[in-house]
C-alpha cells in the first residue's frame, strides 16, 4: 500500500479531479491542500510518521496556488496571524 502511494506522488503531474470542487475557480482548492497538508504533517510528526505521505497534498497545492500565496502564507504562519486552523 506504502509504495503504491509512493509510486503516485513519483508520476504525479498536476492536480488530480476534485469532486468538491468541479466548476469552480481552484483559489479554494488551492487553499484547502495547504491547510490538509499542514493539518497531515502536524497529525504524523505527532505519531512520529513518514511525512511523505502528506506530500501529495503539498504537490496539488504547489501545482495550484500562486507561490507569493505560499510565502504570505508560511510568513503569517511563523508569525502567529494566520486565519486558518492549522
Amino acid at each position: 500500500m506504502e509504495e503504491d502511494i509512493k509510486t503516485k506522488i513519483k508520476n504525479y503531474k498536476t492536480a488530480p479531479f476534485d469532486s468538491p470542487f468541479p466548476n469552480q475557480k481552484q483559489s479554494r482548492n488551492c487553499w484547502q491542500n495547504y491547510l490538509d497538508f499542514h493539518l497531515c504533517k502536524k497529525a504524523v510528526t505527532t505519531k512520529e510518521g513518514d511525512v511523505s505521505v502528506c506530500e501529495c497534498y503539498w504537490r496539488v497545492c504547489k501545482s495550484l496556488c500562486p507561490m507569493s500565496w505560499v510565502t504570505a502564507w508560511d510568513q503569517r504562519r511563523a508569525e502567529g496571524m494566520f486565519p486558518g486552523k492549522v
